[in-house]
């Protein structure tokens, strides 16, 4: 069954992502606004600004893929498509209730964050839904956002604040470690690409043995690599330390989810 047109406004990373994640499940001919998305894929249409998408186009979903600080100057000409359209936000730091007030008080807004894997198909997005969302249009979102990985649903869209800096910044944290790992693997004498190559893959794999586990515990999978006294052991002493990670991790993720908070509005 063909995906119904929709509206895409910023064919970005994350806007093309899902655009392709969609088109290979069957989209229909859309719409895609973006000052220089000049390679969307047939049949879409691309167009510049929103102001210049013809009144006769009727989507059934409005996609809010810009940045945050953009949107502002592109939501007037959002208004006449989101009083027949569900408005589907993936832009962190604006609330359902600051679009309504852009949109009208009446407008379905879906608020939602994904994260980058996403690009892959193997994202994960946690929504929320606004008041005057029609089951029908929550079924057509959750149907978009399952095009490019896992997704979930809360009813408390203030929970999208930790949602934020757990999952949405999570990836960062992960390329840290990669990061990190590699520059360590240098300093012990590694050669470079050598160590890029086992700190990327070791994640990677890593990452990939979780997902393979889903009903097993991460720390049990921590404990089975672990053999006492070994050399496992020996550098997870000073990572699991009292000012190391069991610290820095929830600090960090304190300090994204405030942030989030401060930004929203």
């Amino acid at each position: 069954m063909a995906i119904p047109p929709l509206l895409l406004i910023g064919c970005g990373r994350m806007g093309t992502a899902l655009l392709r994640g969609w088109d290979a499940q069957g989209l229909s001919q859309s719409v895609v606004v973006d000052p220089g998305a000049a390679e969307v894929p047939a049949p879409h249409l691309w167009v510049k600004d929103a102001s210049l998408v013809a009144a006769s186009f009727k989507p059934e979903i409005v996609i809010l893929a810009v940045k945050p600080q953009a949107v502002d100057a592109i939501l007037p000409s959002v208004v006449p498509f989101a009083r027949d359209a569900v408005v589907l936000s993936i832009m962190a730091g604006r609330s359902i209730s600051g679009l309504a007030s852009a949109l009208g008080p009446a407008a379905a807004i879906v608020r939602a964050m994904p994260n980058t894997p996403a690009a892959i198909g193997r994202g994960i997005t946690v929504a929320c839904a606004g008041p005057d969302v029609r089951a029908s249009q929550r079924e057509l979102c959750e149907r978009l956002l399952a095009a490019v990985g896992a997704t979930a649903w809360v009813e408390d869209e203030a929970l999208l604040d930790p949602v934020t800096a757990l999952s949405g910044s999570g990836p960062a944290y992960v390329f840290l470690l990669a990061e990190l790992l590699e520059a360590a693997g240098i300093e012990q004498g590694l050669p470079p690409p050598l160590a890029r190559q086992l700190a990327r893959l070791t994640v990677s794999g890593a990452g990939a043995l979780l997902d393979a586990a889903p009903h097993e515990d991460a720390a049990s999978l921590r404990r089975a690599v672990t053999s006492p006294g070994g050399t496992t052991a020996s550098a997870l002493d000073i990572l699991m330390g009292p000012s190391a990670w069991p610290a820095s991790i929830p600090a960090a993720i304190e300090a994204a989810t405030q942030r989030s908070r401060v930004l929203a509005r």
